[in-house]
């Protein structure tokens, strides 16, 4: 039996799983692909992470999870498909073999006593590698990138449409790309393809970029970065990979075609709240509604980092969100 199941691997479920570790919960990390890090892994340069200012994404990414290796975190790559109460699970679910910590009284004898051979609180995690019963559920998923929604962009996902420019860029070098967004990650993208591709594109569809003035200052210094105010992506097209793209103006409605070798979308992100959604409270853009603490609509179950309600989403901010969460669950368990 585990104390804290924590769905997710970002900023947000490993600073949880830290923070829970050194409370003495056993507690296990799933993650359903192959590294950890989140979104985290996709930024070309952090410049606003207090103490480590222009570090590599992905660097920092490998930083969180080797931190939470050496806490002795376990970690499990598995995909979660559903989460449950455990009552309503007939079939054998898959246990710690060791005491959880709450049976044990954790480092501080009696800590988590309180919440001993309480049926009503265990839940069942399904993953694609077994069932896992715990005492708490921390949803840590975050967000994944939205799509436009245009022909083409499904069937040449991978062939020239990709959605993270740090990971698929150094495949477009001296060639013609085009970024579609007007944020943070929009400009950010723009900035690092321009080092090393022929031309990139900027498409807007206002008339002024939404990302920090300071990225807004360096895209538009850069000589072979174009930006296309007013315009929308309306089908994106090639043979075997991207070989051009339909934009329209949306002032004057005049439709225009770019020849272009690829096309790099950050119109924003969801809450991965699948597994979830059923079970608690989302607003209206999907968000799992939780509090500073974490806690949901259904006791038991908490929410960290971009997955959750809240004013912004940063890295620094889900960290926090992680080490709230766990003093939440800490207090759910004394109740």
């Amino acid at each position: 039996m585990y104390d804290l199941v924590i769905v997710g691997s970002g900023p947000a479920g490993l600073s949880a799983a830290v923070y829970a570790k050194r409370a003495g919960f056993n507690t296990l990390v799933l993650e359903k692909n192959a590294m950890s890090g989140g979104q985290v892994l996709t930024t070309y340069e952090v410049d606003n992470y207090l103490g480590l200012p222009g570090i590599n994404g992905f660097d920092l990414g490998m930083k969180f999870r080797e931190h939470a290796e050496n806490m002795g975190v376990e970690f499990l790559e598995a995909e979660a498909a559903a989460v449950k109460r455990a009552d309503e699970n007939q079939t054998d679910a898959k246990t710690e073999p060791e005491e959880s910590s709450a049976e044990a009284g954790g480092k501080n004898p009696g800590e988590l006593v309180a919440c001993e051979h309480r049926e009503d609180r265990v839940f069942s995690v399904v993953t694609d590698k077994g069932e896992y019963k715990t005492r708490a559920v921390l949803a840590a998923t975050g967000a994944v990138h939205a799509k436009l929604g245009v022909p083409g962009e499904e069937e040449l996902a991978g062939r020239g449409v990709s959605y993270c420019a740090t990971c698929d860029g150094a495949f477009f070098r001296n060639r013609t790309v085009a970024v579609v967004g007007g944020g943070d990650v929009a400009a950010e993208d723009a900035v690092f393809l321009a080092r090393t591709c022929r031309k990139v594109y900027l498409i807007h569809r206002r008339d002024e970029l939404r990302a920090a003035e300071i990225l807004q200052k360096k895209v538009k210094g850069l000589p072979n970065v174009e930006i296309l105010w007013n315009t929308v992506v309306e089908e994106i097209s090639g043979k075997e990979q991207v070989e051009k793209i339909k934009i329209r103006n949306v002032i004057s409605g005049k439709e225009e075609e770019k020849k272009l070798d690829g096309i790099f979308i950050a119109v924003g992100i969801r809450p991965d709240t699948e597994v979830f959604k059923a079970l608690v409270k989302c607003d209206e853009k999907g968000y799992i509604e939780a509090g500073e603490d974490g806690a949901t609509t259904v006791p038991g179950i908490f929410a960290a980092g971009d997955v959750r309600t809240k004013l912004l989403r940063q890295i620094v901010t889900a960290v926090a969100d992680g080490a709230n969460a766990v003093a939440g669950i800490q207090n759910y368990f004394l109740q």
